[in-house]
């Protein structure tokens, strides 16, 4: 979730507001930006997105030279990350799971549509409309990574709902849909040594953090752990 910066002067111009199961969900656009906005929190806008493309290449690095490997996005949101992914032919499978379905359409042929089109009809590709931390709990699928990106990081959730993915019960299940030896990632607005901790009491390996210069103010982070195997 990128943090906007080079603010026009004039207020920003709501293009789609809609209400949803998890509250009020808003496309704006400011000047040559367009933002998402979630029950009035400024979650990310188009202004760089520097450090959603890193939360996909650090979790491929860590993943060494594994073969096709597939991962599991965590947020659509403006698009960056799914982007990045599919112009990235190392990757297999690509799966973004998606709650808001006002996000969904802004890209299917709305607003956003040209930063992910391409990323869209890529056959790796698929969209999967339902919550994250449901998706987490409940499939039997398996993934080689999973890239977290559907809040503003471990202590600044969207929803109270999202605070038991960075859990160690949430913890125990992201490891439970990775497979052996791979890679969760997990973005944030700033770092959290907490949360490095949970991860290590979670059975997680080779924790760190990497931080992403931005513009201004502190950098942001992906924090990184792997599942034993």
């Amino acid at each position: 979730m990128a943090t906007s910066y080079d603010i026009p002067d004039t207020p920003p111009e709501v293009l789609d507001r809609r209400e949803g199961p998890h509250g009020e969900v808003v496309l704006r656009r400011h000047g040559a930006l367009l933002q998402i906005v979630a029950n009035g929190c400024f979650l990310m806008d188009t202004s760089d997105g520097r450090s959603e493309r890193r939360l996909v290449d650090a979790a491929l690095d860590a993943l060494g030279g594994r073969a096709r490997p597939s991962v599991l996005i965590g947020g659509l949101g403006v698009g960056f990350s799914l982007a990045h992914a599919a112009e990235n032919p190392r990757w297999g499978r690509i799966t973004v799971v998606e709650r808001e379905a006002a996000i969904i359409d802004w890209h299917l042929g709305g607003p956003l549509s040209a930063l992910s089109s391409r990323a869209l009809a890529d056959p790796r590709t698929e969209i999967l409309k339902t919550d994250l931390v449901a998706f987490v709990n409940e499939t039997s699928d398996t993934f080689d990574a999973l890239c977290l990106d559907v809040d503003n990081g471990p202590d600044w959730t969207v929803t109270e709902g999202n605070r038991g993915l960075y859990s160690p019960d949430g913890l125990a299940n992201c490891a439970r849909v990775l497979r052996p030896g791979g890679v969760l990632a997990v973005w944030s607005a700033k770092p959290s040594p907490e949360f490095e901790g949970t991860l290590r009491n979670a059975g997680f390996q080779r924790v760190r953090t990497e931080e992403i210069p931005v513009a201004r103010g502190v950098p942001d982070v992906v924090h990184l752990a792997v599942r034993p195997g």
